[in-house]
């Protein structure tokens, strides 16, 4: 059974984004005992300088990266990440003992941790809220672990 880490930037309190990805992640436990490790998003003014920013996201980074299991294949979601299919990300995924799966805030992620990621993906070239782009996550995990097991939710 591989070991299956979330690493996400920032805390969901949306009870609709909530309750998705706790359906999503609760299916999980079928293939694999998931763990969720949530990063405190830094605070920023309402209009942040880019200088702003990038410093935010380098501290994000450090407690990100502290984060990650040891050995695990990481998963940056990014937007100039590499769009694949289900069938696809499955395929990158299987076989894998250790797997983490990191999603940032609302201005994504430090360079430093894209770089450490083994893979960049993009869940598409639209942009999405932050805490939607778990749910899309989480199920499609979900669904990458049904296509490896042969499971009939995938169509």
């Amino acid at each position: 059974m591989p070991g299956l880490t979330f690493v996400f930037v920032g805390k969901m309190r949306e009870r609709y984004y909530i309750d998705a990805f706790e359906e999503y992640y609760k299916r999980l436990g079928a293939f694999t005992k998931p763990e969720l490790r949530e990063i405190a998003e830094e605070r920023l003014p309402e209009q942040p300088s880019e200088k702003e920013i990038s410093q935010a996201l380098g501290r994000e980074a450090g407690e990100i990266l502290k984060a990650v299991p040891r050995g695990a294949y990481t998963v940056a979601l990014c937007v100039e990440g590499r769009a694949m299919s289900s069938e696809e990300l499955a395929l990158a995924i299987e076989g894998k003992p250790k797997l983490c799966f990191i999603v940032g805030g609302s201005f994504g992620l430090d360079e430093s941790v894209k770089r450490r990621a083994d893979l960049r993906l993009s869940m598409s070239k639209m942009t999405f809220p932050h805490h939607l782009a778990r749910v899309m996550l989480a199920e499609q995990v979900y669904r990458a672990f049904t296509i490896m097991n042969g499971g009939r939710y995938h169509k």
